[in-house]
């Protein structure tokens, strides 16, 4: 019975989890959108500066470092 109330809860942990990284993800486009809109950024920055940062984050974790 306690096995039943563990996955019960997991699965409402995850729910939550999903809702929170929805929220994020939609609170990091308005931001992108609003900063791209107001000329402070253009979207090749962005995307150079996530593939400069992915491969920095993979370069790290390949040698290690976390």
């Amino acid at each position: 019975m306690a096995a039943d109330w563990t996955q019960v809860e997991f699965g409402a942990r995850m729910a939550d989890m999903q809702e929170v990284d929805y929220r994020n993800t939609l609170a990091i486009a308005a931001l992108i959108e609003l900063l791209v809109d107001k000329g402070m950024i253009q979207p090749a920055e962005l995307l150079r500066k996530s593939h400069d940062l992915d491969r920095d984050a993979t370069e790290q974790a390949v040698a290690g470092g976390g």
